[in-house]
């Protein structure tokens, strides 16, 4: 039994799966014009409507499919799905006389099931408001700007206009388990435990008595994936690691041993740099990088392949987050925002059939997995690297000069972060750098040293703080660490003489730069 989302084309539809996850209950996302059995066939308890950009009102706008308000199910109605479930409902929806977006504080007027009383801060979003409620339905709370800012049949029915799903409306993990536990009545036993055992069984029906490679980086997701794997399948299992020449200072050594000590499972090394800086030669776009990447990938592991037997099946380490940002098919409502090589980078043909038992996972319940499967802690904390290495850390042209630049610069920073106990190593450590790393710029500037005039590239700092990696803040480190991080760079580094950090949150941005 889940709670069914609904997604009517929100970026961030899937923060509310994994907020009503993070209440024990198991939530699953679909489109909203997704087959009524496809949904139904999860056995849902209650159905969540997402926001979305469209006005309800507007001709061809997305609308609540029939079977949800024939179900007799629970329904929340999130922002514009509190919208649409006032428009089907024979309410009025109009355009606000003044949008609404960023915090706001919401005050419950009406004792309900769904909402804590009294006064708390709430994100909204929304230039549409509700004007007249269906029949039935009360008002449960207010804004200073959205007169009716919550509602509700007291029954079955409720719709909020604020984001309970993301961390700016503090009190949002709480309205969605009176949702899903209370009002729903759904259960809580989604656990990393059952996650490890439903997802063991799912590989064992996929991959039956075949074999399997697994990709691995060494970082949380590639090694979960493959540790999960081999639970099911056992020796079955290769895991290949590629070594691009991408990769940052120290890693092929430490992901050897951390790999092997860990798991116990076979590792094949590839040492294919040659091969990945040929490929990216004269390459400047970051789209063009990962499919580049992608594909190079997919080809040195049919390679590997042919000399072991040919084994059908490839382990990802592909996670949520990679689905919604390449608008992977099942997630086509959203926009693309970039090309993850492990999903939108894939080529069109394949040798393999693809085994993702992390696919529809967040990262934080990655981790809580790795560490009930047993995994060193070190290793199911490691810094988020991505997929396609330094490529997308080294802006413009890729050449072995620029990555050794960029090799050294990232190390000054991470272990400058490190000693001064600044990066997370655990799940309780609210504020803690979550992700950090350095950019190189293909922007030169004048600078000088020792007299004389310099011309040389630009390092930036990057260090975020996010639980789900869905959005982020930027990291308000110690001046006087970035200085002691900046004066290093400058003078250990040959060819960098300018330094700047990053104080960008995502949104706007994301958090790598390509």
């Amino acid at each position: 039994m889940t709670i069914a989302v609904l997604d009517f084309g929100s970026q961030y539809a899937q923060l509310l799966a994994r907020r009503v996850r993070e209440q024990g209950v198991y939530s699953e996302l679909f489109p909203h014009d997704a087959p009524a059995e496809a949904v139904m066939a999860t056995k849902p308890r209650g159905f969540i409507l997402s926001g979305g950009p469209a006005s309800v009102y507007a001709e061809g706008a997305p609308q609540i499919p029939l079977y949800v308000l024939e179900s007799g199910l629970p329904v929340l109605g999130v922002c514009y799905g509190m919208q649409a479930l006032t428009h089907a409902l024979g309410g009025v929806v109009d355009p606000a006389p003044q949008r609404e977006y960023g915090p706001a504080t919401l005050e419950v007027v009406r004792p309900n099931p769904l909402l804590p009383e009294g006064r708390y801060r709430v994100w909204m979003s929304h230039g549409d408001r509700v004007v007249r409620l269906p029949e039935g339905f009360v008002r449960l709370a207010r804004t200073a700007n959205s007169p009716i800012a919550a509602m509700g049949d007291l029954r079955r029915y409720f719709g909020v206009q604020f984001h309970p799903e993301v961390q700016h409306t503090p009190r949002g993990g709480e309205i969605l388990r009176r949702f899903a536990v209370e009002i729903c009545g759904a259960q809580t036993d989604w656990t990393p435990e059952n996650i490890i055992a439903e997802t063991v069984e799912r590989v064992q029906a996929q991959v039956g008595e075949g074999e399997a490679l697994a990709a691995v980086s060494g970082g949380v997701d590639s090694t979960v994936a493959a540790a999960l794997v081999h639970r099911a399948i056992g020796g079955r299992l290769t895991a290949v690691f590629v070594d691009t020449g991408l990769l940052r200072a120290g890693e092929r050594e430490q992901v050897e041993k951390t790999f092997r000590d860990a798991l116990g499972a076979r590792l094949v090394v590839v040492d294919a740099t040659a091969e990945f800086l040929q490929a990216l030669r004269g390459v400047t776009d970051p789209e063009a990088k990962r499919r580049i990447i992608g594909e190079k990938f997919i080809r040195i592991f049919e390679r590997e392949a042919h000399k072991l037997g040919k084994p059908r099946f490839l382990v990802q380490g592909t996670i949520y987050p990679d689905v919604v940002e390449s608008r992977a098919p099942d997630r086509s409502k959203a926009h693309r925002i970039k090309s993850h090589h492990n999903v939108g980078g894939l080529p069109e043909q394949m040798d393999f059939e693809l085994v993702e038992p992390l696919r529809y996972l967040f990262k934080d319940e990655v981790r809580s997995v790795g560490e009930a499967l047993g995994l060193p802690r070190p290793m199911v904390w490691r810094q988020p690297f991505p997929g396609p290495g330094l490529a997308v850390r080294c802006l413009g042209e890729i050449t072995a000069e620029r990555l050794a630049k960029l090799r050294a610069a990232d190390a000054i920073f991470t272990q400058a972060l490190e000693k001064a106990g600044l990066l997370r190593n655990g799940a309780q450590e609210a504020g803690a750098v979550s992700q950090a790393f350095a950019v190189l710029l293909p922007v030169k500037s004048v600078g000088v040293m020792g007299d004389r005039r310099t011309y040389q590239e630009t390092v930036v700092l990057r260090a975020v703080t996010t639980d789900d990696f869905m959005t982020a803040d930027w990291a308000r480190l110690p001046a006087d660490l970035l200085a002691e991080v900046s004066r290093r760079i400058v003078n250990e580094v040959a060819g960098i003489n300018r330094v700047v950090y990053d104080i960008t949150t995502k949104p706007p941005a994301t958090i790598e730069w390509e």
